[in-house]
């Protein structure tokens, strides 16, 4: 059984591994499970040569709600870009699954819609990268908590102010009645 599913921030989380999140897209038929093990080591494949490997998986970076952010690919001394690591996002990439229904014999291969000149331009794996990443992402985390907590208070004043509004409005309309019925019975 072969099936290429786009392992990119997505439309469905699926689990991944022991209980790690992974987005996934239909793009193609997903696979729904997938081993972190066996994604570790697989090879890349360019876009503009898929029966030739560029490189392979050698890390599988996360985010914060356990979602894969993206990949290290190592390119070992091939396409001329020496032997170096390079942090590939989820969007540019599918995993396609051979043999899905044996954990013996279970395979995967990475696709990048990426050629190998566009894969070198991508940023290398380093200790600058990774504290950049993840002061990054850190900071878009609390940015985005501040905007909820923002977004919350000014729905709460909003809705608090419509409601006071609507309580003397109907309290208004009550006193009216009670004077009409009162002009009325005399």
């Amino acid at each position: 059984m072969t099936s290429r599913t786009p392992l990119s921030t997505a439309i469905r989380p699926v689990l991944f591994g022991a209980g790690l999140l992974l987005s996934a897209s239909a793009i193609a038929a997903p696979q729904g499970l997938y081993s972190a093990n066996e994604l570790l080591d697989a090879d890349v494949y360019a876009k503009s040569d898929s029966a030739k490997a560029i490189g392979e998986v050698e890390d599988v970076l996360l985010d914060n709600d356990m979602r894969v952010h993206s990949l290290v690919i190592d390119t070992g001394d091939l396409l001329d870009l020496g032997d170096k690591q390079y942090v590939v996002d989820a969007e540019h990439f599918t995993v396609e699954t051979r043999n899905g229904d044996s954990l013996e014999n279970i395979e995967y291969s990475v696709h990048l819609d990426l050629d190998a000149q566009a894969l070198g331009e991508q940023p290398e794996y380093t200790d600058t990268w990774w504290n950049q990443a993840k002061d990054n992402l850190q900071q878009a985390w609390s940015d985005t908590k501040e905007g909820a907590a923002s977004a919350w208070e000014t729905t709460r004043s909003a809705t608090s102010g419509a409601l006071d509004k609507a309580g003397e409005a109907l309290k208004s309309v009550g006193e009216k009645t009670q004077q009409a019925a009162d002009d009325a019975a005399q």
